[in-house]
């Protein structure tokens, strides 16, 4: 696992998911931006610093542009429709200029359709998912999903 550059970069933004302030209205979330050369550029978490924070859009943030050939990592499946903003992470991702994406566990209907998958696509982004490490990426949503 630890060769695989995917699997790590997303075992890393499943790691920063445990990062998250609680919520009872709201995924919590890690993202890694990660350069075409493989060195990280960015890091986030939802509810990093603002309640209303998603994990890709504070990693985003956190760059003045992002490099071609970049990847995001997610440990959830960028949201394509959002309550707290009215851009949701997929737009966010496509308007980056990002044109890989791997996360590790589809976006339960629990607050709004996890449509970022065929967003992305729709928008000729690769998506890989790694559900392998989708487990990881529940645990600290395991309040949620009870």
């Amino acid at each position: 696992m630890a060769d695989d550059p995917d699997e790590r970069w997303l075992a890393l933004a499943c790691d920063l998911a445990e990062l998250c302030p609680p919520s009872e209205t709201a995924f919590s979330v890690g993202a890694v931006v990660v350069g075409p050369d493989g060195t990280e550029l960015a890091r986030g978490f939802s509810r990093e610093s603002d309640p209303s924070d998603h994990a890709e859009e504070a990693a985003l943030a956190k760059l003045a542009s992002v490099p071609s050939g970049a990847t995001i990592y997610s440990s959830l499946e960028p949201c394509g429709a959002r309550k707290s903003r009215p851009r949701p992470c997929a737009e966010l991702i496509v308007a980056a200029g990002i044109r890989r994406v791997v996360f590790a566990w589809r976006e339960p209907s629990l607050f709004v359709e996890g449509v970022g998958d065929e967003y992305l696509r729709a928008h000729e982004v690769e998506v890989v998912e790694l559900p392998s490490l989708s487990a990881r990426a529940r645990k600290p949503n395991a309040h949620l999903l009870d």
